[in-house]
């Protein structure tokens, strides 16, 4: 019972870890009316509503974490 319980745990584990990435880059733009930020090398992620954008502003570097589908659920400013 304790094996099938730690095979469940960890397959539940890769299933969530496989629905979020991280991306890191620097901020090209920032529109918050369309909540989006553009990255330096192109790239457009679309921000989920409840996320705040505070300190995020273009030549600023920062680390975005995207759900599944390809939204972003958090945004760290880092230096």
């Amino acid at each position: 019972m304790n094996k099938l319980f730690a095979v469940l745990a960890a397959s539940a584990a890769m299933l969530v870890s496989a629905y979020a990435a991280e991306i890191e880059g620097t901020v090209k733009s920032v529109d918050a009316a369309n909540a989006t930020i553009v990255l330096e090398d192109g790239t457009s992620l679309k921000v989920a509503a409840d996320v705040k954008l505070d300190g995020v502003e273009a030549g600023k570097k920062v680390k975005v974490t995207t759900n599944d589908a390809n939204a972003v659920t958090a945004v760290e400013v880092v230096q």
